[in-house]
């Protein structure tokens, strides 16, 4: 492959412990080690022997450590410790491929090797790869553990600590989520670490002080080939930038220069060859170790097969199954039978520990089925609380007894359903699924207790709404001194009506009579707002309705007819009569009285609007006085309740004046112009002179008939021209002597046609 031809290798420690100087010395001039500085880091994996280390590294890292062939039978590959460079990766990664653990080819004494190993990859190291298979996952000689517990006292006792990554890798992942996987291998390590005797200088550092654990699970390489490859490229991305600050090595300490990597590993492997304090466990022990999590193997592997399992599993996804417990820990105490007659000669203790971890995977493993089971049976549960519950209420039950009755009920109902549902080996809390359930019920009917409650209150608050709106409405409309009594009278009497009813209503709820006086006073605030509200509204219509009742007064008379201005009206009395009616309705809208209190609004609006010689003392240019209108609040009354201020009032009635200047206006033109029709023929004194001096002239005419004829034939042709032109009418518009030229182009035409 192209990638391979990127990397170099060689080995540096061969089988029987020599340290190859001549060939790491070739190797980092061929990667030019010697220039990175301290920009390099070195990666080395531990596992059991044929577990499928080189293969991870060589997809890894892109190198070309020798791989295992699986057609010849499982034997040992890699021998001592082989380094390479991993190709496309920066900075510049060393990596290192140690001998497989527990190899056949070493015998079970022969193991010193793989300790001095495993403590130099460690020593060495920023990342430490620890290869696992997923089945070993709680077994005490998987992934090197007691290995590690050695390395670790033994690390701090000869070297000065530094921060080292290890990464657990499991292979062959199971089913098991990487959640449930990850604990475990944690608290293991935590367990390793507090169990070993430290300095006296580290008898308190913490585990984080020296490693940083990561846990990664990748699928089968001969099974899942490609989701293999897939999941080892997302981890190679991690190695990318490794030692930059929140990389995987980010916080390393005591690195070494890359020129004195050579002749510093080489000191660290002799003194990890003088030492004599790393031994194995005995023979015996180890036996009965590796024997025991065989058997424990076999038997989790013929549980997960089971046929009553599966069946049993696969029928908890779907829904709650009856008798769940009672099979299950049937299925339970078989397996753990078979592996107490195979296992009973071996060590007790380790018999004993291997059983407890086995029935601690069997658990972790029936676990999300268990789970499944009471999901269903709380889900269950819930369902039937509602339904319970709704036809309760609806058949007349109070809301507090029909809410108690069912829970109680249907809380004995779960109890009852996780009762046939226990795990008798497992000491699992259904407290938490228990409570649970109660939350949901409670919030249940919480939920319901609060959509009635709000029904109830909505419905009482549209009442109040739909009796007080347009009542209140009228009534300021008419605005008279009852006005505001008026309002007070329908408030107290649709407020006790509706508190009465919504009191009742709430009697069924149980609830403590703090909160129901809160409500009944909520609903009494509403209704007050509710006045206020329209009040509010009506005042920002204030001067429309003023200039509405002005007309109403000013056009029409006592009976409600139109006014025909004759020229008999006194207009000046008419006007004043109607301005104060106007006034009247401002000075009711001006405020809220839903008191008995009293103001002086009235008084005040109309000294200084009305009272025509109060005007003139303010207007008086040598006189200053005091204009109570110049304020923007009333006296005895709060700015709450003010709904129009003593200035807005000033202003609303300078331009309501002026609005209805018009009107009076009109009125006074029309009364003239009667006037004027009514005595269009000339004064009395005028017709006696024309009669004293047109005496002669008179004489003349009865002298000469024709004179007469002549002059009916003109007073003809007058009395057609004055109905045509309606000559009557204009002066009874107002017309003027000056209109009279506009009459002259008329006055010739229609001669022409009467002549015509």
């Amino acid at each position: 492959m192209a990638r391979s031809e990127e990397s170099c290798s060689t080995q540096l420690i061969d089988g029987d412990g020599s340290f190859n100087v001549t060939g790491i010395e070739r190797f980092i001039k061929e990667v030019k080690l010697g220039e990175c500085g301290l920009s390099y880091a070195v990666v080395s994996i531990m596992g059991p022997q044929s577990s499928g280390k080189s293969t991870l590294l060589n997809h890894l890292f892109y190198t070309n450590f020798r791989e295992m062939d699986a057609f010849r039978g499982r034997s040992q590959t890699t021998k001592g410790i082989w380094m390479a460079k991993c190709a496309g990766i920066e900075p510049c990664t060393l990596v290192m491929d140690l001998e497989g653990t527990d190899g056949r080819e070493r015998g079970e004494d022969d193991t010193a090797f793989e300790k001095q190993s495993a403590l130099f990859a460690l020593a060495v190291s920023d990342i430490v790869l620890i290869n696992m298979w997923c089945h070993d996952i709680g077994r005490e000689q998987a992934a090197n553990k007691p290995l590690l517990k050695t390395v670790f006292q033994v690390m701090m006792r000869l070297f000065s600590p530094r921060k080292t990554t290890l990464m657990f890798v499991i292979r062959d992942k199971t089913r098991t989520p990487l959640e449930n996987l990850e604990p475990v291998l944690r608290e293991d390590i935590q367990k390793i670490w507090d169990s070993v005797p430290k300095p006296q200088a580290h008898k308190e550092t913490p585990l984080s002080e020296f490693f940083n654990v990561e846990v990664v699970a990748f699928s089968s390489y001969e099974e899942k080939e490609e989701q293999f490859k897939e999941q080892v490229a997302n981890l190679r991305q991690r190695f990318f930038h490794s030692i930059a600050p929140g990389g995987l090595a980010g916080d390393r300490r005591g690195v070494v220069p890359a020129s004195g990597f050579s002749f510093s590993a080489q000191q660290i492997w002799k003194v990890i060859k003088e030492n004599k304090d790393l031994d194995l466990p005995a023979h015996k022990v180890m036996v009965a170790t590796v024997r025991c999590e065989e058997i424990a193997n076999e038997k989790y592997a013929g549980f997960t097969a089971n046929e009553d399992w599966c069946l049993l599993e696969e029928a908890v996804q779907s829904g709650p199954v009856a008798g769940f417990g009672k099979k299950l820990n049937s299925i339970l105490y078989t397996f753990l039978s078979e592996y107490d007659v195979e296992a009973t000669y071996f060590d007790e203790g380790v018999r004993s520990a291997k059983r407890k971890q086995f029935e601690e995977k069997l658990l972790q493993l029936v676990q999300p089925a268990h789970q499944s089971m009471l999901g269903h049976l709380r889900s269950g549960t819930l369902e039937k609380f509602k339904e319970a519950f709704e036809k309760a209420m609806k058949g007349g039950e109070g809301f507090s007894m029909a809410a108690c009755n069912c829970t109680e009920s249907y809380m004995a109902l779960f109890d009852g359903g996780y009762a046939d549902a226990v795990v008798e080996l497992a000491n699992w809390d259904s407290s938490k699924v228990r409570d649970k359930l109660r939350r949901d019920i409670d919030a249940h009917v919480a939920s319901v207790r609060a959509a009635k409650l709000s029904e109830i209150t909505s419905s009482y608050e549209a009442k109040l709404n739909e009796a007080l709106s347009g009542p209140v409405e009228a009534l300021l409309d008419g605005a008279t001194n009852e006005t505001w009594p008026a309002i007070r009278k329908l408030l107290q009497r649709e407020t006790e009506s509706a508190v009465s009813g919504l009191s009742s209503a709430l009697s069924g709820f149980d609830m403590d009579e703090q909160t129901k006086d809160k409500m009944l006073t909520s609903l009494e605030d509403y209704a007050k707002g509710v006045v206020e509200a329209k009040a509010r509204e009506e005042a920002g219509r204030v001067l429309i309705r003023m200039k509405d009742r002005f007309s109403t007064l000013f056009s029409h008379d006592s009976d409600s007819m139109p006014r025909v201005w004759t020229g008999k009206e006194d207009i000046r009395a008419i006007t004043k009569t109607a301005r104060s009616a106007s006034l009247k309705l401002l000075s009711v809208m001006a405020a809220i009285r839903l008191d008995d209190n009293v103001d002086n609004i009235e008084n005040t609006l109309s000294s200084s609007l009305v009272d025509t010689k109060s005007n003139a003392a303010v207007t008086d240019g040598s006189i200053t006085t005091f204009d109570p209108l110049a304020s923007s609040t009333w006296e005895q009354v709060p700015p709450a309740k003010t709904l129009i201020t003593p200035v807005q009032c000033k202003s609303l009635w300078r331009q309501f004046r002026a609005e209805t200047e018009y009107s009076v206006t009109q009125a006074i033109s029309a009364q003239e112009a009667n006037k004027r029709n009514n005595n269009w023929l000339p004064p009395p004194w005028a017709i006696v002179a024309l009669m004293v001096l047109g005496f002669n002239e008179f004489m003349t005419l009865l002298r000469n008939p024709l004179y007469l004829g002549v002059i009916f034939v003109g007073f003809l042709i007058m009395k057609a021209l004055w109905v045509q032109l309606d000559i009557s009418g204009e002066f009874r518009n107002g017309a003027v002597s000056i209109e009279l030229i506009f009459f002259c182009p008329l006055f010739i035409s229609e001669t022409l046609k009467i002549l015509g």
